[in-house]
């Protein structure tokens, strides 16, 4: 077994700390501080409990991939390394108890499909690269249904695990049309890590465009979704048999009854559907093909968004890990909400979550993740027999929770009288009256925005004494029905001036200065700080925009776009608009046709390789901008896409928003 006296020191086990050991009065953070990969991070149990993996920084930009033994965890083997300098660790999944999966994601390549995927046993030892993500290997591949002993090519992608102990995991292999960059398909089979041989996971034909499938608690593909010219369709099968039901069928937005998400072990299905406008967890019987009458969770004030627990020895569901304005979990089990109760008594002030092994009640240990509005995720292993917690590690170790300012939510009403969710950030200092304020705007939009645990670019921001203000303006997902819909074509419109509602509405709290409030965000946040600059200048002081749509005609146009022509056809048309008839709107609401208005001072960012948003939108909106304005700053970074995946060019760039925000918001006009 290969061991690393290296991580000794990094791996010091301790207890999780009660509460803050820093005074807010210390030296500030340094930037690296909150946007360096993080120190440990997919933290993950054995399917029986018995080891816990991670991936863990070392000396000299090195990421380590670790496996401990839960019964004695002051040593670590170790199974690989990666230079976080050409690539990172993507994913990390037990195949059974002995081996462990890993994906490992390219810095140099852009798209996030480019992954390569890894077996190994825990030790270290029978490493098999299973699937080889640079798309310059695709032709070799060779004819047949069965690979036996080959590397598989960058079509193929991991899917899932299986449940069953054998050394297989379920991939999925992507087929593309002749237009699009993104794939239009794909069909799952079964992998073996050890031999590399490729097996068929079901026969027969399958669903057009089947694109997001369900595997149940054997691993046998179920469910899959598909999107035929704006139709979502759900397609369901019994587990031999080779044909496809349509159990759902309806425009995507307007007339779909429920998206499928998770079987449990006992092979019953669960649905989200709409429940007096917000979305709630169904059941859905596989038998008489109908949705029962009344949901099983619903989450009051918020869309149900959530994650099942399940023991697969009992095949049972045993809980459900849940977020409404912050993260929590709702227990089935007895024993797990009472052990729930036992780890928030020792671990107070947070959100605790505890984590299960596949067989998770006979598993002699509990993984929890910690973490607050303060903290940043922390790792912990609780014994079962002894009640002992046993520390691991945190994902941002230099970050004192002292210096972190407290995160709140808020409802606060737009100009037409809806109530728009927010998450507001204030500094950890006492404040002498109304500070420097951001609007930071999430991308998507149609998404949820946030939660109230540590979020660190909005504590990045608090802690350099910005108030920072989330809205969860119209258009965005998690908020109920009506309030994504009242956001369709609304770009620049009443999303737009949700985003300047925020901005008064802290002023009116008394928390922000109306002279020093800024705005900034990425991809559909870039176009809003853009659109914000420009729409309301008496509010916006100075933006910082990364990623950002700049012409929303583009987005339609662009040959460089990874937008697929389903996207573009249907659903783009009914959440942005139809580029013919509603050419008036988007030259109206682009930031590239009204580029002339922008005075304010301005610092964008675009990713060279960026697919989503092409470089096109920063290229030609720079050279719009800067022929009136002279305090444009413009940087593009080689080899990143849509946002920055590489450390250096993260840190990078918030050290440049710092530098730009000390300019030109910090202090009074």
């Amino acid at each position: 077994m290969k061991r690393s006296a290296l991580l000794r020191p990094l791996f010091l086990l301790c207890a999780i700390p009660a509460g803050p050991s820093a005074s807010a009065a210390d030296e500030l953070p340094s930037v690296a501080s909150f946007f360096q990969t993080p120190q440990i991070d997919h933290v993950t149990l054995s399917p029986e409990g018995g080891y816990v993996a991670m991936t863990v920084m070392l000396a000299e930009g090195k990421q380590a991939l670790v496996v401990r033994n839960t019964a004695a965890p002051a040593e670590a083997s170790v199974v690989s390394q990666m230079d976080t300098g050409l690539v990172t660790f993507y994913d990390l999944h037990w195949v059974n108890e002995k081996r462990i999966g890993y994906t490992v994601k390219n810095m140099f390549m852009g798209s996030s499909v480019n992954l390569d995927e890894f077996a190994a046993d825990r030790d270290g030892g029978n490493r098999r690269h299973l699937i080889n993500g640079n798309w310059a290997h695709t032709e070799e591949r060779p004819i047949g249904s069965l690979l036996a002993s080959r590397t598989l090519t960058a079509d193929y992608a991991f899917h899932s695990v299986t449940y069953d102990g054998s050394d297989d995991i379920v991939v999925e292999k992507y087929t593309w049309n002749n237009v699009d960059l993104t794939p239009a398909s794909s069909r799952v089979h079964r992998l073996n890590t050890r031999t590399g041989q490729l097996h068929a996971a079901f026969e027969g034909a399958q669903p057009e465009a089947s694109r997001t499938w369900i595997t149940d608690g054997n691993a046998v593909p179920r469910v899959v979704m598909s999107v035929v010219k704006g139709r979502c369709i759900s397609s369901y099968r019994k587990p031999d048999e080779p044909t496809w039901t349509q159990i759902d069928s309806g425009e995507c937005f307007k007339s779909k009854r429920f998206t499928p998400l998770f079987f449990d072990g006992a092979d019953t299905l669960f649905v989200q559907a709409v429940h007096k406008d917000l979305a709630a967890l169904f059941r859905y019987d596989l038998h008489t093909m109908k949705l029962a009458s009344e949901p099983i969770v619903e989450t009051a004030g918020f869309d149900f968004s959530g994650e099942p627990v399940i023991d697969y020895a009992s095949k049972r569901l045993l809980g459900i890990h849940l977020n409404t304005d912050a993260g929590g979990t709702i227990w089935i089990h007895p024993t797990l909400k009472a052990e729930q109760a036992k780890i928030d008594a020792a671990l107070p002030g947070a959100i605790n979550t505890i984590i299960c092994a596949r067989l998770c009640l006979a598993s002699p240990v509990l993984l929890v993740q910690s973490s607050s509005d303060r903290q940043p995720a922390m790792y912990a292993l609780y014994t079962r027999a002894s009640g002992q917690l046993v520390g691991l590690g945190s994902s941002h170790p230099d970050i004192k929770p002292a210096q972190m300012g407290s995160r709140s939510f808020h409802r606060y009403a737009a100009r037409d009288g809806r109530a728009i969710p927010a998450y507001v950030t204030m500094p950890a200092a006492k404040a002498g009256g109304p500070r420097p304020a951001v609007v930071l705007v999430h991308g998507g939009p149609g998404v949820r925005g946030s939660s109230w645990e540590w979020d660190r670019e909005a504590a990045f921001l608090a802690s350099r004494g910005y108030v920072v203000i989330q809205p969860e303006f119209r258009g965005g997902a998690g908020f109920g029905a009506a309030h994504f819909e009242a956001g369709w074509k609304q770009w620049g419109g009443a999303m737009q001036d949700d985003l300047a509602d925020a901005a008064q509405w802290a002023v009116k709290q008394g928390w922000a200065d109306p002279k020093r409030i800024g705005i900034m965000g990425a991809s559909y946040g870039g176009y809003a700080t853009l659109m914000g600059l420009i729409k309301d200048p008496q509010i916006f002081r100075a933006g910082v925009e990364w990623a950002g749509v700049t012409d929303i005609k583009l987005m339609f146009t662009s040959l460089e776009s990874d937008m697929s022509e389903e996207n573009l056809g249907y659903s783009m048309r009914t959440l942005v608009g139809d580029p013919d008839t509603d050419a008036a709107l988007f030259a109206k609401n682009s930031p590239l046709l009204r580029a002339a208005e922008l005075k304010q001072p301005l610092l964008m960012a675009h990713g060279s390789d960026d697919r989503r948003v092409p470089m096109a939108h920063a290229d030609k909106f720079r050279s719009a901008v800067q022929a009136h304005n002279r305090n444009v700053t413009s940087i593009v970074y080689d080899n990143e896409g849509h946002g920055w995946r590489n450390e250096k060019n993260q840190i990078d760039f918030w050290q440049r928003v710092e530098a730009f925000l000390d300019r030109n918001l910090k202090q009074a006009p």
